[in-house]
């Protein structure tokens, strides 16, 4: 099918965005992850032959980057979430949202021609409350001095068909007179088709206690069942630290147990195929964390098939 923009895929750990992109019929042109493993993952999925890469977002030559419509990223959200005790822009992680305005500032200096139309961004829904607010001003400031507009949605994912409640702030900017409609609000209970996940097992109840995804403030619903099964429960854990909390989170033909890393990786909305091809690169470890750190793919497409 006809490519419908090129992007560039910045704090791109394994490449969720870059799967919610494609489906949309955007093309990537490069892509920038400083985690070594996160990129091992990232280019054991995709074919990245030939594209423009780097590692760390703070070092680029503005000059160097490839010219694309859309920019997507995640930003760290270390300082963001309710565990990063509050340090937002003041944080060494989070802060690295300025590297990618100090960019935008410069190539909008030395070629306005080259400046993406649209800006993706994803981060936590502590975003817009950390700091009493002022740190998601200061970056709607920081953008709109730059000459994006943005509007911004929470959405969760119990709503595009995965299971779990990972509520995260999306936002897209928009290049001034350049730009197209607007995205927001999208409706939810949205009917797409879905991503395969683990066979045999159902959502059995929508609570908002659950997992501490990755060690942020929302709460996953991870109530699955066994098709045999009538009741279940939710049991509480973390995918980074894979400690003793994690046990309870399956429960399987009558047995509890912890969700394996395809699981995890299926609740993001991955592909068998891309997580199958991320283990042959990585530790069970290392792939529960790179789910905890990835975007949601369905939500993903959902604002990438608006972006045209």
């Amino acid at each position: 099918m006809e490519v419908i923009m090129d992007f560039l895929d910045l704090f791109a750990g394994v490449g969720g965005f870059r799967l919610g992109m494609e489906q949309a019929n955007h093309k990537c042109v490069g892509y920038v992850e400083w985690d070594e493993s996160a990129r091992r993952s990232y280019e054991a999925i995709h074919d990245t032959e030939g594209e423009w890469s780097w590692h760390d977002i703070s070092t680029i030559d503005y000059r160097d980057i490839p010219k694309a419509e859309c920019w997507t990223f995640g930003f760290p959200c270390q300082d963001i979430s309710l565990g990063g005790k509050g340090k937002g822009f003041k944080g060494d992680r989070s802060s690295l949202f300025f590297a990618v305005t100090k960019r935008l500032r410069q190539i909008k200096e030395w070629d306005s021609e080259r400046m993406p139309t649209y800006l993706f961004i994803e981060n936590v829904k502590n975003f817009l409350s950390v700091n009493n607010g002022w740190d998601f001003l200061i970056a709607q400031t920081e953008l709109g001095e730059i000459g994006y507009d943005c509007e911004y949605e929470i959405l969760s994912t119990r709503d595009f068909q995965l299971p779990q409640s990972r509520e995260r702030v999306y936002i897209v900017g928009h290049l001034r007179e350049r730009s197209g409609p607007k995205i927001f609000p999208i409706e939810r209970n949205i009917t797409t088709t879905p991503i395969p996940r683990t066979s045999g097992f159902q959502i059995i109840n929508n609570t908002k206690k659950g997992f501490d995804f990755a060690g942020e403030e929302d709460s996953i619903n991870y109530a699955f069942a066994s098709s045999n099964t009538r009741r279940g429960r939710v049991g509480r854990g973390t995918f980074q630290t894979l400690d003793t909390q994690c046990k309870q989170a399956v429960l399987d033909n009558g047995e509890w147990r912890q969700i394996t890393p395809k699981e995890a990786w299926r609740i993001q909305g991955f592909p068998d195929w891309a997580f199958d091809k991320a283990a042959a690169v990585n530790t069970d470890r290392q792939l529960y964390k790179q789910a905890g750190n990835g975007v949601s793919i369905n939500v993903i497409y959902e604002i990438a098939k608006r972006l045209v």
